[in-house]
């Protein structure tokens, strides 16, 4: 029996003592466990025997009874992955550890993201298992520290490009003369003279390739460094062969390749500066969201007013806020009022006018009053950090298109070194029999060729573009495996109230003079109803002196009675009406055009006379007809889900051109409507403001939720869009579709390249260097294609 090892897990969902007791038995129940579930402190304390119990099938256990194993994420940075294989051998060995759920690397990004159980690892283990296999890792720098960090990598990635050049451009003019036989100098032919050069270039400037190869055999894996070792390795030792072979031998021609080792690695270095170059351009929307963060705050200490790095704000401070400047963090106002601006998080190109108790977003622009406000959420808690971090987790994740790339990558490396091989075999025992140097020449050349760079990088770019291009516009994907699922898309459910109406009733028609208005306000003011507010509102814009109520009376179901300079004031129903033998046989016609356009209509008596008619309505938003119009041109089949009663909910998507409605519908019913749909077998989206239609987000292949960029809105869905721009719908469907376009693009030339280009080298018709060069332009070329989507019109 192997000896018993222990843990503690945080075990989640747990309710009663029934929970913790049933967890235990289950546990108790498998071979060599001994198990105690603590209720109070969520955990459970586990022995098990290895031997014949893993943490993973105790893990499983657990979530199978319907709970779960609390676990962290990891974030780093990893240094030193050159191509897909690096990138792949990584994730495989993190996955191996124990306690790890989930883990990521990202070849574009140079991250890794690890979803494991704490006690059994932790983030520095990761860590060290990432040095052992010959790469580093660190915790993930913030976006300014990284891009620093990349800036200075770049810097010294061009001094190193530019002394190989230095160093190479001599070797190129010995190219010409075979090549064309163009006279130059004796000294560039001397055999010592292209060593002098070469040997630099080999080992001190690509040291970095040996470096990579040998910790990566070490580790039984191989990837493009093993390839341009091998390479360059052979060119230039044939060539320091043959040079040897002329010591006491002046006679002797010998046939020198320094120049294709020196210029292989020049190629390869130039190729990985315009690649990592054009990766950071990648990353340029999330830039740009970082840019928009104050820098600083008025904060009042002591009835003084200073200012302090926004970094040292804490909840509860109070700050100043005057016009122009940028409110410092999310708040909340105490005195004071303007407008704010607040485009850059919802896209609403209008100022949106704020009071005291109004909520303040961080980052936003103050137009014109100056205001004093709470800090309630600083740091990482304000919506523009959740918005960078959103952002950022989407452009580190992978897409479930990426798995084919990732499989292929796998096992590039190990094939192309048989190829290799086998090539040199081929020429030296039957295309030229015992000639080493074309043999070499040819082996080279596939060696080169054949590096999986552009295939590790075609789906991670595009992402990255795609999901900041969307950002740019407002739209958050959460992860590649939406933004990939979103082009998919067979039919979208729209709830009605606040995705494609307003959420707010407004009045939309009154058909009685001033005098009834005033008094009709004046009765609705002292009701809290919406349809109430609305109508006070529409007074007090066209600035009716609002008199209080002597008397008021809500009646249920049929309205309201109040009493204002002793005449007596009914706002309501029809059966009001009748019940208080007012006439209104009138108005019966405008009732029912009023109802039959979806609005609540509400009849006005004053002392007893009829006097008019109030119509209030949820308006629809201004683009919603154009945006289910670009919706059904794309070819969804557009369904509106509402709990409001059927009339209404049918002149609504009359007006903005729905043909199929599910009204009537209970919250806790609109999953099942999902299901229903999802069952006739189409790929469904709901949209819905992100809190109330939970359940159906959740459901559906893809949630939309139409939020303010506040963290409920963000958690809640798939996809959300920030602000209730309903035209960002359309957008983020035909991202996703141009962002799939775009991988396949990659994947598809990165493949054919590859394909294409073997065979090729392999029939000697491809020289080592402009297999390099062609090798490094396969990577930039896939890079490019991807930073087109920052130029596609959605």
């Amino acid at each position: 029996m192997s000896e018993q090892e222990h843990t503690t897990l945080g075990v989640t969902g747990m309710t009663c003592a029934a929970c913790s007791n049933r967890i235990e038995k289950v546990l108790n129940k498998m071979d060599g466990v001994d198990a105690q579930v603590n209720l109070t402190t969520e955990k459970a304390s586990v022995d098990y025997d290895p031997s014949t119990t893993s943490f993973d099938d105790i893990a499983g256990k657990i979530e199978k009874l319907g709970y779960g194993v609390q676990t962290e994420k990891a974030e780093l940075d990893v240094m030193g992955m050159t191509c897909a294989a690096c990138s792949n051998r990584i994730e495989k060995v993190l996955n191996k550890q124990t306690g790890v759920k989930q883990a990521s690397v990202n070849l574009a990004t140079e991250s890794a993201s690890i979803e494991f159980t704490p006690g059994l690892i932790e983030e520095n283990d990761f860590i060290g298992k990432i040095q052992k296999l010959g790469y580093d890792a660190k915790v993930k720098e913030d976006q300014a520290g990284k891009q620093t960090q990349k800036e200075k990598q770049l810097k010294h990635m061009k001094a190193k490009l530019l002394t190989s050049a230095v160093l190479s451009v001599p070797l190129l003019v010995t190219m010409l003369v075979h090549l064309f036989g163009i006279t130059i100098p004796e000294i560039f032919m001397n055999p010592w003279f292209q060593f002098v050069l070469a040997t630099p270039v080999q080992f001190i400037i690509g040291w970095q390739f040996y470096v990579g190869a040998y910790k990566n055999l070490r580790n039984r894996s191989a990837n493009m460094d093993v390839l341009v070792a091998l390479g360059t390795s052979a060119a230039y030792f044939y060539s320091l062969y043959e040079a040897l072979k002329t010591i006491g031998n002046t006679a002797y021609t010998p046939h020198l390749y320094f120049e294709t080792s020196a210029i292989l690695i020049t190629l390869i270095l130039f190729g990985k500066y315009l690649e990592t170059s054009a990766k950071s351009k990648t990353t340029v929307a999330l830039s740009k969201l970082l840019n928009l963060q104050a820098k600083q705050a008025r904060i009042i200490r002591d009835g003084e007013e200073m200012m302090i790095p926004v970094e040292e704000v804490g909840t509860g401070d109070r700050l100043m806020v005057k016009p122009g400047e940028k409110i410092p963090v999310d708040g909340t106002i105490v005195k004071g009022r303007t407008s704010v601006d607040e485009s850059m998080i919802t896209g609403e190109s209008i100022p949106i006018e704020k009071e005291v108790n109004a909520e303040v977003i961080g980052s936003t622009m103050n137009k014109n009053g100056t205001i004093e406000m709470e800090a309630t959420k600083v740091g990482k808690d304000t919506a523009l950090a959740s918005i960078v971090k959103v952002v950022e987790d989407a452009q580190g994740s992978k897409a479930p298109i990426q798995r084919l790339a990732d499989v292929i990558s796998g096992y590039f490396v190990p094939i192309v070194v048989g190829i290799a091989a086998l090539t040199f075999m081929v020429w030296i025992f039957l295309v030229t029999p015992g000639n080493f140097e074309s043999s070499l020449v040819a082996a080279i050349a596939v060696l080169v060729i054949a590096c999986p760079c552009a295939l590790g990088l075609a789906t991670p770019t595009s992402i990255m573009v795609g999901t900041g291009k969307a950002a740019e516009n407002g739209i958050l994907f959460k992860g590649g495996e939406h933004l990939e699922r979103t082009h998919d898309l067979d039919a979208i459910i729209l709830d009605k109230t606040g995705t494609i109406t307003k959420g707010k009733p407004e009045v939309t028609d009154f058909t009685g003079d001033e005098e009834t208005l005033r008094l009709l306000a004046g009765a609705e003011k002292g009701s809290e109803h919406p349809l109430a507010e609305a109508i006070v509102s529409y007074a007090t814009e066209r600035d009716v002196n609002l008199e209080d109520a002597d008397d008021f009376i809500a009646i249920p179901g049929r309205g309201i009675k109040a009493v204002i300079s002793g005449k007596e004031i009914l706002v309501g129903t029809r059966t009001l009406m009748e019940e208080n033998h007012v006439n209104v046989n009138n108005a019966e016609q405008h009732l029912v055009d009023y109802e039959s356009n979806g609005k609540t209509a509400m009849l006005i008596a004053v002392a007893g006379e009829y006097q008019g008619i109030v119509a209030v309505a949820d308006t629809i938003k201004d683009t919603a007809i154009d945006a289910i119009g670009q919706l059904k041109e794309l070819g969804l089949k557009v369904i509106m889900l509402t709990g409001d009663n059927r009339r209404t909910a049918e002149a609504i998507a009359n007006q903005v051109g729905i043909d199929q409605v599910i009204a009537q519908v209970l919250p806790e019913e609109k999953a099942n409507q999902v299901k229903e749909i999802q069952l006739q077998g189409n790929k469904v989206a709901m949209v819905g403001d992100g809190v109330n239609d939970a359940p159906a987000l959740a459901v559906a292949d893809i949630g939309i939720a139409i939020g303010t960029g506040t963290e409920v809105a963000i958690e809640a869905a798939d996809v959300t869009i920030l602000g209730g721009e309903l035209l960002l719908i359309p957008k983020a469907i035909k991202m996703s579709k141009a962002t799939i376009k775009n991988i396949r693009q990659n994947l598809f030339w990165a493949l054919a390249y590859n394909s294409a280009g073997i065979p090729i080298a392999a029939m000697g018709l491809l020289a080592p260097w402009i297999a390099g060069g062609a090798m490094a332009l396969s990577s930039v070329s896939v890079v490019s294609n991807s930073l087109r989507l920052k130029r596609v019109k959605i």
